[in-house]
């Protein structure tokens, strides 16, 4: 059940731009926390239109102006051919060379998926392999628990095969709370012909209220033993974030003992969660061979 065919363990941090410049400061003290354990790189979530997109450009500046590793999000849905051109360009000249290339969803009031010139991740991967070569370290999604719009197993792993067909070279996995789930789907991708590093996501409890909500709409599940302990705890924070973190620690634990290609951990920009999983697991260092 062994997912990794690269020997060094990849260790990452995702973060999303914040919404004010005040959000922005308190970004940036949590980067300065979460880079002195030494990650392969940050990804920075992708907003696909007007200001949110800014965004995602600012925060990856602030990445950049600090020297550390980069892999912006970009999302094909909403742009064209020209507009994503234009981002790999300036990416190019920043001189990011890792991208984590979605289909994404359509940015509000704009209508269905399908809009934009690029409909699918595919599409994505093979564009930019187009326009760039060998430029970027190309990275996509994959899904251990089905993407809730796939009509079965079956077709999410035809899609995904897809991607890596049009030139992606590893993936991350939605976020996931039972291991099982993450080493069956790995063995089903290999029979299927998947080879590419699957790097499984992992997203620590804080807030088990906003965890459920967003749950429901990305089709992550939560087991139901740790959703019923959750809602015995009600309103006390501190006893969910503990139980929380052993959940997450033990899941961690499973993963990097059976073998992955390293774990990259949603952070929702708050460093203090992801640093304790870092420090139980004794990952110091771990993430430090850049290149």
């Amino acid at each position: 059940m062994n997912g990794n065919p690269n020997p060094k363990p990849t260790y990452s941090f995702e973060l999303f731009p914040p919404k004010t410049p005040e959000g922005m400061v308190k970004l940036a003290d949590n980067v300065q926390q979460l880079n002195a354990v030494a990650p392969r790189y940050f990804s920075v979530t992708y907003g696909a239109g007007g200001s949110t997109r800014e965004r995602t450009f600012e925060t990856v500046a602030l990445l950049r102006d600090q020297c550390i590793d980069t892999a912006p999000h970009l999302s094909c849905i909403g742009s064209t051919r020209m507009e994503i051109r234009d981002i790999l360009h300036r990416y190019r000249a920043w001189n990011i060379r890792r991208i984590i290339a979605l289909r994404g969803d359509p940015p509000s009031g704009m209508g269905a998926v399908g809009t934009g010139e690029l409909a699918y991740a595919n599409e994505l991967v093979a564009f930019i392999r187009e326009e760039t070569g060998a430029t970027f370290h190309i990275e996509v999604a994959a899904y251990p628990e089905v993407h809730p719009q796939a009509l079965g197993a079956q077709q999410d792993l035809e899609y995904f095969r897809q991607k890596v067909e049009a030139g992606a070279d590893a993936a991350i996995t939605q976020y996931f709370y039972n291991a099982d789930a993450y080493f069956a789907f790995v063995d089903a991708c290999r029979r299927f012909g998947i080879h590419i590093p699957i790097v499984p996501g992992v997203m620590p409890i804080t807030n088990y209220s906003k965890l459920a909500r967003f749950s429901a709409a990305c089709g992550a599940e939560i087991p139901r033993w740790v959703c019923r302990r959750m809602e015995d705890y009600g309103d006390d924070i501190e006893s969910i974030r503990e139980f929380g973190h052993q959940i997450v620690l033990d899941l961690c634990r499973r993963l990097t003992e059976g073998g992955t290609p390293g774990i990259h951990f949603y952070t929702m920009n708050q460093a203090a969660p992801t640093l304790r999983l870092w420090r139980d697991l004794g990952l110091p260092g771990a993430g430090s061979q850049r290149s």
